[in-house]
């Protein structure tokens, strides 16, 4: 029997889910800084006498030739360490889809049509831009995706306390936007497939399923099986990346009997740190590097590609996720909650606008090479930049409602490590928390 209930958008959340989130918005914002360091370390050095260096740099080779991986510094940083990136955003969408607020499809409507429309908007406005103006439609992926650390970031630099509610809101958009980005890169941009390699990196995936199913432990097994995965997904034609997030998938999120953790959660606790505060930022370092002088400004808002992909992160997101979520409140049991107003959705959506590290990653595919491929990477950043300022305008707008929601859900005058707000809260609120963090 379906609950006639009205479900509360950005109401209380389940403490189990907000602890889980919490660990992994903590991990994300520390991450996201050192992100937005490398970023402005990046453009910085590629726009001084020594952006030869640079150059050298990331345009070095080294490997192994009779694996195919002779690659560049460049490209094992978008390969290989990325695939870390999808390994733990994997591992974060079977979360989500298990435990998670799209475990059923009542939570996970609202974040899942707001998060759609906020890839669809924008890819259609890209490909209306670029197609008036002449342009390639190849881009048209580009502006879709959201880019959590660097959302999260600015949110740090900026201080607004944002109650637990809307960052996961953020977090679940992020997590559905990576998987429409994940589907994007498997399907559209795959080179000649080798089918022996990729027989091969499937039957790969099998074994690693079994390790799991039959409980088997031991990092001796599973990183020169993932090692193995990686390089025959690499061989076969398929981004490399996708290995990483479709062994996520596969790692168990329920905890056995007697476990403290599962294996997701040991592999997500000891990689996170590693994607967040290595893998993300090493390949901005070498992903935006690009020129950022008066007719690199120029071509930006000229060349109907970036203007496309500065159009769709800046005004697609908004109108997609704003409307998405209008939509579903609209047209469903959710209600949002009394204490915020449309102007916080509207921030959110602004902020959304924040595309980086996936952003980039499909520019690289979609133009390899060439001024239009720049082009696309400034545009990235630059409306990365005016999305981070109008949405900090927008959310310090609304910050003492924030901090007021913020400091009434962190009370915890009892000291029992519960935040008293959960101890308090009418069933229709939630799942009563027990005092071992599961719910009953």
């Amino acid at each position: 029997m379906s609950d006639p209930r009205p479900r509360i958008v950005f109401g209380l959340m389940p403490w189990p889910e907000r602890q889980a989130i919490a660990s992994a918005l903590r991990t994300e914002t520390v991450g996201g800084l050192v992100l937005l360091a490398a970023a402005v370390i990046a453009l910085i050095w590629a726009n001084t006498p020594f952006s030869n260096v640079y150059e050298a740099i990331r345009d070095f080779h080294f490997g192994i030739p009779a694996l195919g991986l002779d690659l560049s510094v460049g490209h094992w940083t978008a390969d290989g360490l990325l695939a870390i990136f999808f390994l733990v955003a994997g591992i974060e969408l079977k979360r989500e889809l298990v435990v998670g607020e799209l475990r059923t499809p009542a939570t996970a409507a609202l974040p899942v049509i707001a998060a759609v429309c906020g890839m669809v908007v924008p890819a259609c406005l890209y490909a209306l831009t670029a197609g008036l103006g002449g342009g390639s439609l190849d881009g048209w992926a580009v502006p879709m995706a959201t880019d959590i650390a660097f959302a999260l970031a600015v949110l740090a630099v900026i201080s607004t306390h944002l109650p637990s509610a809307l960052r996961a809101f953020l977090l679940t958009l992020a997590v559905v936007d990576d998987l429409g980005a994940i589907l994007i890169i498997a399907v559209f941009f795959t080179s000649d497939l080798n089918l022996w390699a990729l027989g091969g990196a499937f039957a790969g995936l099998a074994v690693f399923y079994l390790l799991q199913r039959y409980r088997v432990r031991g990092w001796w097994w599973y990183v020169p099986l993932g090692i193995a995965i990686w390089v025959l997904m690499y061989n076969g034609g398929v981004h490399a990346t996708v290995a990483g997030v479709a062994m996520g998938l596969i790692l168990r999120t329920t905890r056995d009997k007697g476990e403290n953790a599962s294996p997701a959660a040991r592999v997500s606790h000891l990689m996170h740190p590693i994607s967040a505060g290595v893998a993300v930022p090493l390949f901005a370092l070498f992903a935006a590097g690009v020129s950022i002088s008066g007719p690199a400004l120029a071509a930006v808002f000229t060349t109907p590609e970036p203007l496309g992909v500065v159009i769709g992160l800046v005004i697609g997101k908004v109108l997609g996720i704003f409307l998405g979520t209008y939509l579903a409140a609209r047209f469903t049991k959710a209600e949002l909650n009394p204490d915020l107003a449309w102007a916080d959705v509207l921030g959110l959506s602004v902020l959304a606008g924040i595309g980086f590290t996936v952003a980039l990653l499909i520019g690289e595919l979609a133009f390899p090479g060439g001024q239009t491929g720049e082009h696309v990477k400034a545009a990235v950043l630059v409306a990365s930049l005016i999305a981070a300022v109008l949405a900090a305008v927008l959310l310090r707008r609304r910050n003492t409602v924030y901090r007021r929601l913020y400091e009434a859900e962190n009370i915890d005058a009892d000291n029992d490590g519960i935040p008293d707000i959960y101890q308090h809260t009418p069933a229709a609120e939630g799942p009563t928390p027990r005092t071992d963090g599961q719910p009953t």
